[in-house]
């Protein structure tokens, strides 16, 4: 081979290897870690964008981590294991203390909270409950609404003792009739009814809304939120694409959803608290961002938080949700 064969030949080889080398640079993704509760209000558009390689598309491959409540996940973002989260009403606490930064939301977790009460120890209405023990996880979802239940039927909390217990602990003093009601978050409320045939559901959350709205969505690591803005465009691109896909095809993202990552959830269940949440288009909630809807609903519960911690020097959720990402990002 003389040296202008040798030469052409070394140039085809390069090309070619480039040829193959670029697919793979392109197809690279960026990793993230997420921490979730399993629950179909915080890890439905979560698993829908997994199925549907949403975030996939958009150049992310999500490291995901169950957890059991929202205050563990923000213990783990806040000590660094997690980029971001996806929690409950937990997501109006610990950003109002400075740990996190909220920027999408999920939906309104309408009817996810219930209170269960045992008539055979002799509860049949709020007033029944005064004096009474009521196990819960407080600090969650499912306390914010026992405290709107119970002022909206004239009981100041203070006239109940509350036992504060990881929520499958409290289910199981609830069905061991060790206290004779428990506020929960679905789908716990499938035990205590097949557990508890005499159970009865007092009230949900809906009775509440939109005056006690409860929102559930995502927060970033601080750190993480000022220096990845266009990964959590991307993100936020694949959230609405599988979220908008809910809303638009609910059977078939149910029964995906049941199917790939509820196989032990009996579909009815499934469906069951898929309408215990109110969900909106990627359009509507670009609305509600922008109009301070979604500011007021987060602060209302950040109240509810810092009022029970006395907690007097707190960041109100106009600083520490930032719709602007959302707005600029949905099209």
């Amino acid at each position: 081979m003389n040296r202008r064969e040798f030469l052409t030949t070394a140039a085809g080889v390069a090309i070619g290897t480039s040829a193959l080398a670029a697919p793979a640079l392109a197809q690279a993704k960026t990793k993230v870690r997420v921490g979730y509760l399993h629950t179909v209000a915080v890890d439905g558009q979560i698993w829908t964008g997994v199925d549907q390689g949403s975030f996939a598309k958009n150049g992310l491959d999500l490291e995901l981590r169950q957890f059991n409540t929202g205050l563990e996940i923000f213990q783990a973002l806040v000590g660094g294991s997690l980029d971001v989260l996806a929690t409950g009403a937990v997501l109006s606490n610990f950003p109002a203390r400075g740990q996190g930064k909220v920027f999408l939301i999920n939906d309104v977790e309408v009817a996810t909270a219930q209170l269960w009460v045992r008539s055979d120890q002799g509860i049949k209405s709020f007033a029944d409950l005064k004096g009474k023990r009521i196990a819960t996880t407080t600090g969650t979802t499912a306390h914010v609404f026992l405290d709107n239940a119970l002022r909206a039927n004239k009981i100041n909390p203070s006239e109940v003792e509350l036992l504060n217990q990881a929520m499958p602990a409290a289910v199981t003093s609830f069905i061991t009739g060790a206290v004779p009601a428990v506020a929960l978050w679905v789908p716990f409320n499938v035990t205590v009814r097949d557990k508890v045939p005499g159970a009865v559901k007092l009230a949900d959350a809906s009775a509440y809304y939109p005056q006690a709205a409860i929102v559930g969505g995502w927060a970033a690591r601080n750190d993480y939120f000022d220096g990845n803005k266009e990964t959590l465009g991307k993100l936020i691109k694949g959230w609405a694409h599988a979220n908008d896909y809910i809303i638009g095809n609910s059977d078939a993202a149910m029964q995906a959803l049941q199917k790939n990552h509820y196989s032990q959830t009996p579909m009815s269940d499934i469906n069951e608290a898929f309408k215990a949440q109110k969900m909106f288009t990627s359009q509507e909630w670009k609305k509600m961002y922008a109009d301070g809807t979604v500011t007021k609903w987060l602060q209302q519960v950040t109240d509810f938080f810092m009022t029970n911690a006395n907690v007097k020097d707190s960041t109100p959720a106009s600083k520490y949700f930032d719709p602007s990402l959302y707005i600029s990002t949905i099209a």
